[in-house]
């Protein structure tokens, strides 16, 4: 009961991650029917244009112990011997049809997907020995289909065969009194008939089958919704870590600005929401620089520093705004606001032209 309560809720479609983690695993969809009618149609192709010459071949290799089986000694050394160069003569012959097999059997594979080298599937599994888990594949879903797609290639690959041998009925029995030389030419064009008959029924059902191979491991594969969240954190990280990072991140770059406060020549102020402090050395600079920013309780930080360290702070609330909204920290004011701030800094400086003076006759 709970394998089904949580097939039912496995309602979300696999994430990319987790359908590279099961082909990672071996879990891949490929059709056995695939492979099963390439080979087959390898077969049917080979029969069809070199079965002649393989078969003239044999016919050869045997005419010695048909027609003059009482020359042959039956001494082990030359029956083994004889055994020897008749398996030699036997493979070479064969070679060419076993050799194309093999490839297209491989091959067949090969088209659908990739190689991969799944070590997992190498471990071994208490489960697959469980009686339970036995059952559930001989009686399973998975295990009902597959009996119903064999059942269905049976059924419909004997009705194109009987199809096609139907109209040859009445040759079949003459078989008999055929003339050898005629015989084989025929039972090829037979067989050539039989297999295309079957490869055009079995085509569709291996069409049939990759699409169902797929379907199944989809559904095999899909996923929770606190699966998918989870996994989503995992990739995308917690919100609630990347949320404290921002923070930590955050205040060390308040730290950073408000350490630079002291080295600014001016604090303009909006005079109490908004505080832009700006530093500039003549001839040094191009344009003033802004070394920190922020509004409310920020604004109230940086005059509060401004105050500490003698800044001169000017209540300018129009270009307050403007510099905070157009100014990041550390990069230099824009054009339109050259006029204004240099006006501003001018100001300042000839404040401090004049505090200068009184400040020597105060000590003198």
């Amino acid at each position: 009961m709970s394998d089904d309560k949580d097939d039912s809720q496995k309602t979300e479609q696999p994430t990319q991650k987790r359908l590279q983690e099961a082909e990672e695993k071996g879990d891949v969809a490929q059709s056995p029917d695939i492979a099963a009618w390439l080979v087959l149609a390898a077969a049917t192709g080979f029969i069809a244009m070199w079965a002649g010459t393989t078969a003239s071949g044999l016919r050869q290799m045997m005419t010695g112990f048909l027609s003059q089986p009482h020359t042959l000694s039956l001494d082990s050394d030359t029956m083994s011997g004889l055994m020897q160069g008749v398996g030699t003569q036997l493979l070479l012959i064969l070679a060419v049809p076993l050799g194309l097999l093999l490839v297209v059997g491989v091959g067949a594979h090969l088209i659908q997907h990739k190689p991969v080298f799944a070590w997992e599937k190498l471990k071994p599994e208490f489960s697959r020995i469980s009686p339970l888990k036995g059952f559930e594949k001989l009686f399973g879903r998975v295990a009902l289909m597959n009996f119903a797609k064999g059942l269905l290639k049976t059924v419909v690959a004997s009705a194109a065969i009987g199809i096609t041998i139907w109209p040859a009925r009445e040759q079949l029995l003459g078989l008999i009194t055929m003339p050898v030389a005629g015989l084989l030419p025929w039972v090829q064009g037979l067989t050539v008939q039989i297999l295309i008959a079957a490869l055009a029924i079995l085509g569709i059902i291996a069409l049939a089958d990759i699409g169902w191979q797929y379907f199944e491991r989809m559904r095999r594969l899909r996923m929770t919704r606190q699966e998918v969240r989870d996994e989503h954190k995992q990739s995308e990280g917690d919100p609630a870590v990347k949320a404290r990072i921002r923070q930590i991140r955050s205040e060390r770059a308040r730290k950073r600005m408000m350490a630079n406060v002291p080295k600014a020549a001016v604090i303009i102020t909006n005079p109490t929401h908004y505080a832009v402090a700006l530093a500039y050395e003549s001839g040094k600079m191009g344009a003033p620089i802004c070394v920190a920013k922020g509004v409310d309780d920020i604004a109230l930080k940086i005059r509060e520093i401004g105050k500490e360290h003698n800044v001169p702070i000017v209540e300018n609330p129009p270009l307050a705004r403007a510099l905070y909204a157009s100014v990041d920290v550390d990069e230099s004011i824009k054009a339109e606001h050259f006029t204004a701030v240099a006006q501003v800094i001018g100001f300042v400086m000839r404040l401090k032209m004049k505090a200068s003076p009184a400040r020597t006759e105060r000590r003198k």
